[in-house]
């Protein structure tokens, strides 16, 4: 029964009462308690107990009525804040919330030691919000970039860091930008964008933006190998020199770059460039010699090792021997490291 159904019927039945006790006629009745005299009539007297214990129940019913209202008010907040902290763990955000119910309380605390994440397979909830947000994840989870302003991911989080890669690959001009102001994106944001632009705009493009970035030895080989591809406008003897330099090149390094500069039809321009090199360091010396030997520039040989110690390059001036005795050898043919 309800408590309004329980208050009417509660003073139908006082009332039936009182006037069944008053239609006897009963008259007065007095009672004495301590110090204290009442006289009333007996109809009073009847409804008096009954009226009190109605008055207590309905007292106890708002009591606990109240107490109801607020554990499910409480309900409901912490049902509202644990989708707000399921929507938080989803963007990868640390924020905190308080819940006031011991199960939830639980029960965000188990959440809150987990790693929240999204599966491929079509999300409905009955809360807009979080699908779009899980619509939104699984978008950018697919190679999409999501250019949402509602969707306020963490900005220092993998799934923001994911999103603008896939805004690298889906727009060049992004990608440059990128370039021009590297210290504002992750280390893996800036080698996708070098290695989107170097694939997509010319060498003209590349020589203004290489030099904003760290570059690694990978990055380097890369830069070099689309440098010959467009070496008319590629990079000069000087930037070339500045950027092995900088990352401390090897004789194996050299001999890579040796390789790769070799396929150029200018002859005179890698010589001198890598004469230029081997000036500047005694690790580029062989791969100097290996240009010589690949374009048949033997009195160079013969002047560069002329210079040299009997146990120094001893597989170039063994091939330097086959070469002035007739015989068709190359480096790649013997060990000459």
């Amino acid at each position: 029964m309800g408590f309004k159904k329980y208050f009417i019927f509660s003073v139908i039945l006082i009332v039936a009462i009182f006037g069944f006790v008053y239609s006897l006629e009963l008259g007065e009745y007095n009672i004495t308690m301590f110090d204290y005299s009442a006289t009333l009539p007996a109809s009073v007297w009847v409804i008096l107990p009954i009226t009190v214990l109605a008055l207590a129940t309905f007292l106890h019913l708002m009591f606990y009525g109240l107490l109801n209202y607020l554990k499910q008010r409480a309900i409901t907040k912490d049902y509202e804040s644990m989708i707000k902290l399921i929507k938080s763990a989803l963007l990868e955000k640390n924020e905190t919330y308080t819940f006031k119910t011991t199960e939830f309380k639980n029960l965000s605390s188990i959440i809150s030691s987990l790693k929240i994440d999204v599966q491929d397979n079509r999300f409905l909830s009955v809360d807009d919000e979080l699908n779009k947000i899980v619509g939104n994840i699984q978008d950018i989870k697919n190679g999409k970039f999501v250019n949402d302003k509602s969707f306020k991911a963490n900005e220092t989080s993998t799934l923001a860091n994911l999103n603008i890669l896939n805004k690298v690959d889906e727009q060049i001009d992004f990608a440059v930008d990128v370039l021009k102001k590297p210290e504002n994106f992750s280390t893996e944001v800036i080698l996708k964008s070098f290695n989107n632009v170097l694939k997509e705009k010319s060498m003209t493009t590349m020589k203004k933006l290489y030099k904003n970035v760290k570059l690694d030895k990978e990055m380097a080989k890369k830069l070099f190998e689309k440098d010959v591809i467009n070496n008319d406008f590629g990079l000069t003897h000087e930037e070339i020199i500045k950027i092995v330099k900088d990352l401390e090149y090897k004789k194996d390094d050299y001999l890579v770059l040796a390789k790769n500069y070799e396929t150029i039809s200018k002859p005179d321009q890698v010589i001198a460039l890598f004469e230029k090199l081997s000036t500047e360091s005694e690790d580029a010396i062989p791969a100097y010699l290996h240009v010589l030997f690949e374009f048949e520039m033997i009195d160079q040989v013969r002047e560069v090792l002329a210079n040299t110690k009997d146990n120094e390059y001893s597989p170039y001036k063994a091939l330097l021997v086959l070469k002035e005795a007739g015989k068709h050898y190359n480096l790649e043919a013997i060990s000459y490291k």
